[in-house]
């Protein structure tokens, strides 16, 4: 894997409690997000290194950069159609036009848009933008929000092929990991390292609500 480990309980020291954060691994070049799919999808994109296949470029597709808010959603890689867990190294630049041109699922009148403008925005956008509690490894709520991103037209078709890096299958890493979480042995719990990505648009960080050191 090309993915650099870190011990769970070292990195939780380090990590923010609450806020809105988009914890991820990555550098300036790129940003990993993870994905489950099943076995056909999964090994299609492994193999040829981009989405095609059984992959629908019609229909919304959900990254997550946060990894154990994806092993909450897919159960560790456990629950039907989920099996094969997916990390895509993608070009960070790519990442960040996602964001700068993300809606949010719902309407927050804090961003200063009424329902009626955010509607249209929603009908006209093909980014998607959610911010969902936080989950720990047992798959208990946190006070730190996580991100997801849902992409769909234009922007599914870049992210399966162009925008991609590399793509890797960690679903043996995941289930090796699993086991130490189910005996509830948090202190062999190895996961990727992240940390809390900083934008330097300001108003891009103001529009996601996060804050903290620029990188």
């Amino acid at each position: 894997m090309k993915i650099e480990l870190k011990k769970y309980n070292e990195q939780i020291k380090e990590w923010p409690k609450s806020g809105h954060h988009i914890m991820a691994q990555y550098d300036d070049e790129k940003i990993v997000v993870y994905q489950s799919y099943r076995k056909e999808i999964g090994e299609f994109a492994v193999k040829n290194q981009f989405f095609g296949g059984a992959f629908s470029l019609e229909r919304m597709t959900w990254i997550k950069p946060n990894f154990l808010w994806m092993m909450y959603r897919n159960g560790w890689g456990t629950k039907e159609g989920q099996e094969v867990v997916l990390a895509i190294h993608l070009k960070r630049e790519a990442f960040q036009k996602y964001l700068q041109n993300a809606v949010y699922s719902t309407h927050d009148s804090s961003l200063g848009k009424s329902y009626e403008e955010w509607q249209i925005e929603v009908k006209t956008s093909s980014v998607r933008l959610q911010w969902d509690p936080d989950h720990d490894p047992y798959g208990s709520k946190l006070e730190r929000r996580a991100i997801q991103i849902g992409l769909r037209d234009e922007f599914t078709r870049s992210f399966s092929k162009e925008d991609i890096l590399l793509i890797e299958d960690i679903s043996d890493f995941v289930q090796e990991q699993y086991e130490f979480v189910q005996k509830r042995q948090l202190e062999n719990l190895l996961i990727p390292a992240e940390k809390p990505l900083v934008f330097q648009d300001e108003e891009l960080n103001k529009k996601l609500k996060i804050s903290g050191n620029h990188e």
